[in-house]
């Protein structure tokens, strides 16, 4: 294969200016033909608060920018939307750490703290082509459109049930009573792990994502008694897997059932792939949630327009409104780590074989060059082929899944809640420390308690259903335990 850029990309056509809808945020980037300022702080404190303008100034004066991260490593950081998608898709880029021609200090620090320890480096983030491909073509058979849209009415119950939890307090932790839970037990319902088991898994997740502010080492400990756990559970499911596939089969037993020309899943590759499922599937819908809901917050015009909507019984502007939060303050801030496997260019700049470089999806989704009035939050947006999810063959499997998570629990909010508002100041919020993912600690909101403790009508988000549609009981588990994050 030669070094040569790919074909031109329709989507990387840039839009053409409109006129801005309500709560236009002023420009964050700086003029064309202003001198440039100094470059920015990277991942300071106040740098994760709003990463934004120093993006705006990486993508105008260092598109393609080598930088130390914390950790020590050095890698390149991509800001352009063209170069991002470009190195999204890139052959030449592997997501193999093997090939990060890496230092003795940087060892080891390229990916999830204790994923090497555990044995479960065999995932979908970790590998290329042909491995990849097989893996990805087995677990696609088990995690199908099909099978997330029958979960739709077990989301839209864990929503419900959660807001019951507080609904009579008048106030709340959005991030902790609400967005954290729901994707953790979700999750947990869809691989299969048994609901008495379930408080354990939110004890691990929830150590994942602290990013430095728990004990030292553990998150590296949650990871292997997950590994541990996850071994045991397939090697149960395994022995006890009926011949025939049950209606509402749990993704775990899918994995395991899943065959690629008689070739299955070994069960280390089933406990990796279960893992990433599960660390992928519940951190990106925590920060989708928690990032929209108070991006929401702090557009009250957008959101009053969402709310009518809703009120009306219509979808649209739901599907468009997650689209857009998903580019405007996404849960994924940088894309996972790849790999130059041999010397290449990307976006003017000359690129090592063994370089890490990482695309920073936050500022890519905000090129002024691909996207109009990037910086305003607009939900009816619809030329909006963000990279929230990825682009290429890593494209989010459960994308479908975090979607339906997103607006059901977006539509339950503002539906039950109708008066949310945010209960401190935007200065006063403060972000999870990390590399990957941009998300809020705490969420504090305040709110009127509803007269009827019971939930009132919620639009029914499954496709194709009609709107205001009940979910089938018989097919609706029991609730899920009480979460204590």
């Amino acid at each position: 294969m030669q070094d040569q850029p790919p074909t031109p990309d329709p989507a990387l056509t840039p839009t053409p200016p409109r006129e801005a809808p309500e709560d236009t945020a002023p420009p964050e980037a700086t003029a064309p033909h202003e001198a440039p300022t100094p470059a920015p702080t990277l991942f300071t404190w106040d740098f994760a608060t709003n990463p934004y303008p120093a993006y705006a100034w990486l993508r105008e004066h260092a598109p393609v920018h080598r930088t130390r991260l914390p950790s020590g490593v050095e890698a390149w950081l991509v800001t352009r939307y063209a170069d991002a998608r470009q190195a999204l898709a890139d052959p030449r880029l592997s997501k193999n750490p093997a090939h990060h021609d890496e230092p003795a200090h940087a060892k080891g620090k390229t990916g999830i703290p204790g994923e090497r320890k555990a044995d479960l480096m065999t995932h979908l983030l970790n590998i290329d082509p042909p491995d990849h491909t097989r893996l990805r073509r087995l677990v696609s058979k088990a995690f199908t459109p099909r099978r997330v849209a029958e979960f739709a009415p077990r989301v839209q119950e864990l929503a419900d049930d959660l807001i019951d939890r507080f609904a009579a307090h008048g106030s709340a932790d959005l991030i902790h009573e609400f967005a954290f839970p729901l994707p953790i037990y979700a999750i947990c319902d869809l691989l299969g792990v048994p609901r008495e088991d379930q408080d354990d898994f939110r004890d691990w997740a929830g150590m994942m994502i602290r990013h430095g502010k728990g004990p030292r080492g553990g998150v590296a400990r949650s990871v292997k008694k997950m590994r541990a756990y996850l071994a045991d559970l397939i090697h149960r499911k395994r022995l006890a897997l009926p011949a025939e596939p049950t209606p509402g089969e749990d993704l775990i037993s899918g994995l395991i059932r899943a065959s690629d020309h008689g070739e299955h899943l070994t069960e280390n590759e089933a406990a990796a792939m279960a893992f990433i499922l599960l660390f992928a599937g519940f951190e990106t819908t925590v920060n989708l949630i928690g990032n929209g809901t108070y991006a929401l917050l702090t557009h009250p015009g957008q959101r009053d327009r969402l709310q009518r909507s809703l009120a009306a019984g219509e979808r649209g502007l739901l599907e468009t409104g997650v689209e857009e939060l998903l580019r405007y303050d996404g849960p994924v801030e940088l894309a996972t780590w790849r790999f130059a496997t041999r010397p290449l260019a990307l976006g003017g700049q000359d690129i090592a074989a063994g370089d890490p470089v990482l695309v920073v999806l936050a500022a890519a989704d905000r090129d002024p060059e691909r996207f109009a009035d990037p910086d305003t939050l607009d939900l009816a947006r619809r030329d909006n082929q963000h990279l929230g999810y990825g682009h290429g063959i890593h494209y989010c499997l459960g994308a479908p899944l975090a979607r339906l998570e997103g607006q059901t629990a977006l539509a339950t909010l503002l539906t039950r809640l109708p008066d949310l508002q945010l209960d401190a100041e935007p200065a006063e919020l403060r972000w999870r420390g990390g590399l990957i993912m941009r998300g809020l600690r705490t969420l504090p909101v305040r709110f009127t308690p509803p007269l009827n403790p019971t939930p009132g009508p919620t639009p029914n988000l499954t496709p194709g259903s009609t709107p205001g549609s009940a979910p089938d009981p018989s097919r609706t588990p029991a609730p899920p335990p009480s979460p204590s994050p």
